[in-house]
């Protein structure tokens, strides 16, 4: 593969942070989780942050800490990874499926709406590939219907809405430090929230529901604790919180080099026929955690005939996402069709994500677009 769809950038600095989190007597729940959290909260603007093992654990804890249980419904995007849904599904209720806006890959508001019903109690947003979702018309709708706002904030480890971050919208926001993200623990992620309440209570679930931790305990010599709900052992342990404090270091400079990268590739096929660069709106930022072109009719190749092309130039790509209405678990399990769903069912015909990491060079970039054009 001459240009991966993905490369991490895992530097000395990286390392030598690792090797000092091995040096000391706790390798979970230690002092480089601590550093980790408050830089998270600094960086997004939150009173609190809480390390756990992915965003899928995220996910599931917000929707716990909020209280989804069986017969409960939970609106979310059809055009997402399958961990969005999932984490509904774990708690015994109903993922709603809504379609998604053309331009912008994100929920479509009024989609949204349409589907609320009496069981709706929350709604999961998904800030695609790193934009912001319409959150004023979402933030509308969840107060006019009592809905509680989970944000997906996966893609968005920087991404704002009127020059706020995205993770401060909803309840809470729960991000990924997967390899692929803004910044990497290897698996990872984290969730916040300004609520003191949500914030002792997933403190409790991330650890088997657990009272008090154990260097807690420690440092006052007592080894009593209760179990006070069902809790999971959702915790991100020493190593991967220094690898993710090293990390966010440099998140700025991660981000400028992607926006950069992402601008060379606009000046490159922006004028090519058929072929329709991501759009930009002035009231949000894009740090393009991923750069989604779509490829349509008017171009000469299908998309996938271009990704074959790519492929066999040495070039990986991605298709992101397969739409969860169109996957064999939903579709069996709820019933689904691809009816409802037009703007997500052409997309998955169109959209085709290029390679785009920190590292990546000029010429790697003019050598995907020089395939592109042929």
């Amino acid at each position: 593969m001459k240009i991966p769809f993905f490369e991490p950038w895992v530097t000395e600095a990286d390392k030598n942070f690792i090797k000092k989190s091995m040096s000391q007597q706790w390798l979970t729940n230690g002092p480089f989780l601590k550093k980790f959290e408050s830089k998270i909260s600094n960086f997004i603007n939150t009173k609190y942050s809480l390390g756990v093992g992915s965003a899928t654990h995220a996910l599931h804890l917000s929707l716990r800490s909020i209280g989804i249980s069986p017969n409960d419904e939970v609106i979310v995007p059809t055009l997402t990874f399958a961990a969005t849904a999932n984490a509904v599904i774990y708690c015994g209720a109903k993922p709603i499926l809504a379609d998604v806006a053309y331009d912008t890959f994100n929920i479509d508001p009024n989609d949204l709406e349409s589907k609320i019903t009496k069981r709706t109690k929350a709604v999961i947003v998904v800030h695609y590939g790193g934009q912001a979702c319409d959150m004023k018309e979402i933030m509308t709708i969840c107060k006019k219907n009592n809905l509680k706002l989970i944000e997906d904030c996966a893609h968005s480890f920087g991404s704002t809405y009127k020059q706020k971050n995205c993770g401060t919208f909803g309840e809470t926001g729960c991000f990924s430090f997967y390899p692929t993200k803004i910044i990497t623990t290897g698996e990872g992620g984290a969730i916040t929230t300004n609520s003191s309440e949500l914030f002792k209570k997933i403190s409790s679930l991330r650890s088997q529901g657990l009272s008090i931790s154990s260097s807690e305990r420690a440092k006052v010599g007592s080894w009593k604790y209760d179990v006070v709900d069902l809790g999971y052992n959702y915790r991100l342990d020493e190593i991967r919180s220094s690898l993710g404090l090293s990390q966010i270091n440099r998140v700025k400079q991660i981000n400028k080099k992607r926006i950069k990268i992402a601008g060379k590739y606009d000046s490159l096929l922006k004028n090519i026929q058929g072929i329709i660069i991501p759009k930009r709106f002035k009231d949000r930022n894009h740090i393009y955690h991923l750069y989604t072109i779509k490829i349509n009719k008017d171009f000469h190749l299908t998309r996938d005939e271009l990704h074959k092309k790519l492929f066999d130039a040495g070039i990986g790509t991605s298709v992101q996402y397969i739409p969860l209405h169109m996957l064999s678990y939903y579709k069996n399990k709820f019933k689904l069709t691809k009816n409802g769903f037009p703007i997500a069912n052409r997309l998955y015909d169109e959209i085709l994500s290029l390679p785009i990491f920190p590292t990546m060079t000029d010429k790697q970039v003019q050598f995907v677009c020089s395939i592109i054009q042929k």
